[in-house]
């Protein structure tokens, strides 16, 4: 299960030490946003550095750069020798950067005699205005393709927007791209990643994100502050009563294999409910 995603710069070692002894259940190694232009040599050497060592047992992914910076390649070439569990390709515009992606790793693994297929993508695919337009494409873009997340700051900047929230809610572009990665990741097949929350101090904020990512079906969430991992696993992990639910349903219908619809507790239940029993479960 991967709930939280936590980022860690790539070129602090101390900020990976911290990470790794956090309960987020997996990192992103970042090579993109937190790394200056004239310190991304260094911190491909660090990175790949930390991946050979480990992190008591986390998943691993690193964020590359975006394909069209030149500086992607060099990103893969540093660190795919040290089998990352999986590439962030961040600024995605579409099915087409996700399978050069693909061929890149597939080239990478080759040379380095890695499993191939073997490294995963999480693409944030809403950073830019003509990515949002892409959305409807990504299913059997690429066997590797994991799950798709979103980003508001990007995306702020290329519509001209002033800010993207409103009294600590994301203003209606916004959260209208929230919900088109979580449409596009269902029509694809993979999981729906939540963004990050921006607010460091504001733990109620953390809390209110977390807990309607939940409720509207994503599966995880990224965090950039070790203290976010403990409250986004809470909130994305059902409840006791949920998973009461979940077995009772899935109970029903074992019981009743033939039937489209029954009852359960004075209400109707059909097999959408038992697709949400199982996924609540781990079982989808």
């Amino acid at each position: 299960m991967t709930r939280s995603l936590l980022f860690v710069p790539g070129d602090s070692g101390r900020k990976f030490d911290h990470a790794a002894a956090s309960p987020a259940d997996a990192l992103i190694l970042d090579l993109e946003d937190s790394v200056a232009p004239d310190q991304k040599a260094a911190a491909r050497t660090q990175v790949r550095a930390m991946l050979e060592r480990g992190a008591a047992g986390k998943p691993l992914w690193v964020r590359i750069n975006a394909l069209d910076g030149g500086e992607a390649l060099a990103d893969l070439a540093a660190v795919m020798p040290a089998a990352p569990y999986g590439i962030v390709l961040p600024k995605c515009a579409g099915r087409e950067g996700m399978r050069q992606l693909s061929h890149y790793l597939d080239a990478f693994e080759a040379a380095a005699g890695a499993v191939p297929g073997a490294t995963r993508i999480l693409a944030i695919v809403t950073e830019t205005a003509q990515s949002l337009f892409g959305l409807h494409d990504y299913r059997d873009a690429t066997p590797r393709l994991w799950g798709l997340s979103w980003g508001a700051e990007d995306l702020a900047a290329d519509v001209g927007a002033l800010r993207n929230r409103d009294a600590g809610r994301y203003t209606e572009p916004f959260r209208l791209a929230r919900s088109l990665c979580l449409m596009a990741a269902a029509a694809a097949g993979v999981r729906a990643i939540d963004t990050v929350c921006v607010d460091l101090d504001a733990p109620e904020v953390l809390a209110d994100e977390s807990r309607e990512a939940f409720r509207d079906g994503f599966v995880g969430k990224m965090a950039i502050h070790p203290r976010h991992a403990a409250a986004v696993n809470a909130a994305l992990t059902p409840d006791e009563g949920q998973l009461q639910w979940a077995r009772a349903v899935i109970a029903a219908f074992a019981e009743n294999p033939g039937a489209g619809t029954l009852r359960l507790d004075g209400k109707m239940i059909d097999r959408p409910h038992l697709r949400l029993a199982r996924r609540l479960l781990g079982e989808d």
